[in-house]
């Protein structure tokens, strides 16, 4: 996620320079590929927060966030941006006391520009802060502030929510292919009906339960998919993968099965 998102920022030239971004890792190989695309690769997370101006983004995985944090403490004022799944508000301000932090949950897609990302502020973030997230989050796509307590469905939505659409275009693709199209021809056109099909929803603003009715006619090729789809529990397949890793989500942030159920209804 973090190769994406600063690889993202670079190419929508939110940034003047890939040396303007400093990264550190503990795996060798995703380092020496930083230093080979120009980014600042340091050997350390405290040479990296030495030179962070504006922010420093935490994008690890959540088990580890506590002693990452121990490092982040250490050095200077800049702005806190975790996007660590299910790592909430509180667990960070109790980490980096006296620190403005944000929690973002972005997606793979900012490599390309075409991120959907939902952010929080903490309690000490303030406008400029807000700011800075929309410049860096904006410049690879959508980015949208929610309260803290829908960023786990953000996750199961957005966050996760690539790998469900990549899969459909797989089944969409497969499904062209057992119809008798060549596979190059049938995941290009999988791919840019769902492209085409997610532009008219953000274009026009209208529902898609609208829009779908406007391409199934009475008795026809379309309708005659969907019962297909409905018959496959379509719908409430989706519906529960979102609500799995909304879960999972709450669970990595340390919320209990009890409070899951009863304070989420999931």
């Amino acid at each position: 996620m973090a190769s994406a998102l600063m690889d993202g920022m670079i190419a929508k030239k939110a940034l003047s320079s890939p040396s303007a971004i400093s990264c550190s890792d503990i795996w060798k190989p995703s380092l020496d590929l930083a230093a080979e695309k120009g980014y600042n690769a340091c050997t350390s997370n405290d040479k990296v927060c030495a030179n962070a101006k504006t922010a420093v983004i935490l994008a690890v995985k959540p088990h580890i966030i506590e002693t990452v944090c121990k490092d982040v403490a250490a050095h200077g004022d800049a702005l806190v941006i975790s996007i660590a799944a299910g790592v909430t508000l509180g667990t960070l301000e109790a980490n980096l006391p006296g620190r403005r932090v944000v929690r973002v949950m972005p997606n793979t897609p900012c490599l390309i520009g075409e991120a959907a990302s939902g952010f929080a502020l903490g309690k000490l973030a303030n406008e400029s802060d807000r700011e800075i997230v929309q410049t860096i989050f904006g410049s690879v796509g959508l980015a949208m502030e929610v309260n803290e307590k829908l960023l786990d469905a953000v996750t199961g939505v957005s966050g996760s929510g690539p790998a469900y659409v990549f899969l459909f275009i797989e089944a969409l693709s497969d499904g062209g292919v057992r119809a008798g199209l060549p596979r190059n021809v049938s995941t290009q056109l999988a791919a840019q009906t769902v492209k085409g099909a997610a532009e008219m929803v953000l274009q026009t603003g209208t529902h898609p339960g609208v829009l779908k009715d406007g391409v199934t006619s009475p008795g026809g090729t379309t309708i005659a998919g969907v019962e297909a789809l409905e018959k496959g529990s379509f719908r409430s397949t989706v519906i529960s993968a979102v609500m799995a890793t909304t879960r999972r989500s709450l669970q990595l942030g340390g919320v209990s099965a009890e409070d899951i159920q009863h304070k989420y209804n999931l």
